[in-house]
């Protein structure tokens, strides 16, 4: 081989190597700002921020009002001091509880006993914006682990 081909087959090598490198960087930078959030496998499911019927804020209608916490992994997930919060800063801190693997739990709004599949945030007031609003949930280390936001533009 002459040294012109090989100093050819160097440069699309070389060339290959720094296309392959800027479409995989992005990908792994994000992983590296928040390693804990792209691999846990607890996600905020489905939401239901304006319960049906009249917003008369009895019971019965602040429980219509829930965000559902789903374990998409194959472990269960101890889910003892995280929190969910609305962009009003409400929290609501879990209890001693273990989400098992493909199951999922559903958060309300007003009072009732907790289940492994209900828990309650014990109050008197809606807490999701009907209108807007972005519900965050985050583990015990205060990272966060998946939002879901609506009412803003494109949602």
């Amino acid at each position: 081989m002459s040294s012109a081909v090989i100093a050819r087959i160097a440069a699309t090598a070389v060339a290959c190597g720094a296309v392959l490198a800027t479409t995989v960087l992005p990908a792994t930078a994000a992983a590296h700002a928040d390693p804990f959030r792209a691999t846990s496998p607890v996600v905020i499911g489905k939401v239901q921020y304006d319960s049906p019927g009249k917003d008369d804020r009895s019971n019965w209608s602040l429980n219509a009002e829930w965000i559902d916490i789903v374990n998409t992994g194959h472990h269960a997930v101890n889910l003892h001091n995280w929190t969910l919060k609305d962009a009003d800063r409400h929290t609501y801190r879990f209890g001693h509880l273990r989400l098992a693997p493909h199951q999922k739990v559903r958060v309300h709004t007003g009072t009732g006993r907790d289940t492994v599949r209900d828990v309650y945030q014990n109050r008197r007031a809606y807490v999701w914006d009907n209108y807007r609003d972005t519900a965050t949930l985050r583990n015990d280390h205060g990272r966060v682990i998946d939002t879901e936001s609506w009412g803003h533009r494109g949602h």
